[in-house]
Protein backbone atom coordinates (compact mmCIF):
# COMPACT_ATOMS: atom_id res chain seq x y z
CA UNK A 1 0.00 0.00 0.00
CA UNK A 2 1.76 2.97 -1.43
CA UNK A 3 0.95 6.73 -1.79
CA UNK A 4 -1.40 9.27 0.28
CA UNK A 5 -4.38 6.84 0.86
CA UNK A 6 -2.35 3.94 1.87
CA UNK A 7 -0.99 4.98 4.63
CA UNK A 8 -5.10 5.31 5.71
CA UNK A 9 -5.56 1.97 5.05
CA UNK A 10 -2.52 0.87 6.81
CA UNK A 11 -3.66 2.77 10.17
CA UNK A 12 -7.43 1.76 9.75
CA UNK A 13 -6.43 -2.22 9.37
CA UNK A 14 -4.57 -1.56 12.21
CA UNK A 15 -7.47 -0.09 14.10
CA UNK A 16 -9.64 -2.98 12.77
CA UNK A 17 -7.08 -5.62 13.69
CA UNK A 18 -6.59 -3.98 17.82
CA UNK A 19 -10.94 -3.55 17.89
CA UNK A 20 -11.28 -7.34 16.78
CA UNK A 21 -8.72 -8.73 19.14
CA UNK A 22 -10.47 -7.00 22.25
CA UNK A 23 -13.79 -8.08 21.23
CA UNK A 24 -12.19 -11.52 20.98
CA UNK A 25 -10.53 -11.21 24.02
CA UNK A 26 -13.48 -9.99 26.08
CA UNK A 27 -15.49 -12.28 24.35
CA UNK A 28 -13.51 -15.05 25.55
CA UNK A 29 -13.15 -13.85 29.16
CA UNK A 30 -17.11 -13.88 29.60
CA UNK A 31 -17.82 -17.58 28.17
CA UNK A 32 -14.88 -19.22 30.22
CA UNK A 33 -15.68 -17.40 33.36
CA UNK A 34 -17.88 -19.23 35.81
CA UNK A 35 -21.96 -18.28 35.92
CA UNK A 36 -21.66 -17.79 39.92
CA UNK A 37 -18.50 -16.64 41.53
CA UNK A 38 -17.25 -17.93 44.22
CA UNK A 39 -17.22 -16.27 47.81
CA UNK A 40 -16.51 -17.36 50.53
CA UNK A 41 -16.51 -16.62 54.00
CA UNK A 42 -14.05 -13.25 54.39
CA UNK A 43 -13.47 -12.77 50.79
CA UNK A 44 -14.65 -9.10 50.92
CA UNK A 45 -12.75 -8.11 54.29
CA UNK A 46 -10.35 -5.89 53.92
CA UNK A 47 -6.90 -7.66 54.76
CA UNK A 48 -3.23 -5.50 55.54
CA UNK A 49 -0.25 -7.19 56.78
CA UNK A 50 -2.03 -10.45 58.17
CA UNK A 51 -3.66 -8.32 60.94
CA UNK A 52 -7.33 -8.06 61.12
CA UNK A 53 -9.00 -5.01 60.92
CA UNK A 54 -9.67 -3.66 64.28
CA UNK A 55 -11.25 -0.44 65.62
CA UNK A 56 -11.61 2.64 64.02
CA UNK A 57 -10.59 3.87 60.82
CA UNK A 58 -8.49 6.83 61.50
CA UNK A 59 -4.94 6.36 62.95
CA UNK A 60 -2.34 9.00 63.93
CA UNK A 61 0.72 8.99 62.15
CA UNK A 62 4.41 9.96 63.45
CA UNK A 63 6.25 12.81 61.78
CA UNK A 64 9.47 11.07 61.72
CA UNK A 65 8.16 9.02 59.01
CA UNK A 66 7.20 12.34 57.00
CA UNK A 67 10.65 13.55 57.84
CA UNK A 68 12.28 10.61 56.89
CA UNK A 69 10.45 10.96 53.16
CA UNK A 70 11.17 15.22 52.73
CA UNK A 71 15.07 13.71 53.49
CA UNK A 72 14.85 10.62 50.75
CA UNK A 73 13.07 13.67 48.17
CA UNK A 74 15.98 15.75 49.06
CA UNK A 75 19.10 13.49 48.21
CA UNK A 76 16.80 12.58 45.26
CA UNK A 77 16.75 15.90 44.16
CA UNK A 78 20.88 16.53 45.23
CA UNK A 79 21.61 13.39 42.82
CA UNK A 80 19.48 15.13 40.06
CA UNK A 81 21.56 17.80 40.34
CA UNK A 82 24.71 15.92 40.65
CA UNK A 83 24.41 13.57 37.57
CA UNK A 84 23.94 16.68 34.56
CA UNK A 85 26.70 18.33 36.65
CA UNK A 86 29.15 15.79 36.10
CA UNK A 87 27.95 15.09 32.49
CA UNK A 88 28.98 19.08 31.59
CA UNK A 89 32.72 18.83 33.73
CA UNK A 90 34.69 18.18 31.23
CA UNK A 91 33.56 20.13 28.49
CA UNK A 92 35.66 23.80 27.91
CA UNK A 93 34.38 26.49 30.00
CA UNK A 94 32.60 24.62 32.39
CA UNK A 95 36.15 24.04 34.88
CA UNK A 96 36.16 26.12 38.09
CA UNK A 97 33.02 27.72 37.92
CA UNK A 98 30.76 24.47 38.25
CA UNK A 99 33.20 23.72 40.75
CA UNK A 100 32.42 26.24 42.92
CA UNK A 101 29.04 26.32 42.10
CA UNK A 102 28.26 22.28 43.17
CA UNK A 103 30.11 22.80 46.40
CA UNK A 104 28.49 25.72 47.53
CA UNK A 105 25.40 23.32 46.29
CA UNK A 106 26.92 20.26 48.21
CA UNK A 107 27.90 22.88 51.69
CA UNK A 108 24.47 24.02 51.70
CA UNK A 109 23.20 20.20 51.41
CA UNK A 110 25.69 18.98 54.05
CA UNK A 111 24.37 21.99 56.41
CA UNK A 112 20.91 20.65 56.09
CA UNK A 113 22.00 16.75 57.01
CA UNK A 114 24.41 18.63 59.81
CA UNK A 115 21.39 20.50 61.22
CA UNK A 116 19.21 17.50 61.17
CA UNK A 117 21.69 15.19 62.85
CA UNK A 118 22.17 17.81 65.29
CA UNK A 119 18.47 18.12 66.04
CA UNK A 120 18.38 13.89 66.61
CA UNK A 121 16.09 13.64 63.52
CA UNK A 122 18.28 11.19 61.61
CA UNK A 123 18.15 8.46 64.99
CA UNK A 124 15.06 5.92 65.04
CA UNK A 125 13.69 5.80 68.11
Amino acid sequence: MTGYLGSYATLGLLLLASVLFFVTAFSANRMLRPGRTADPWGKRTSYECGLDPVGGDWAQMQIRYYVYAYLYVLFAVEAVFLFPWALVFDRPGFGLVTVVEMGVFVAVVALGILYAWRKNILRWT
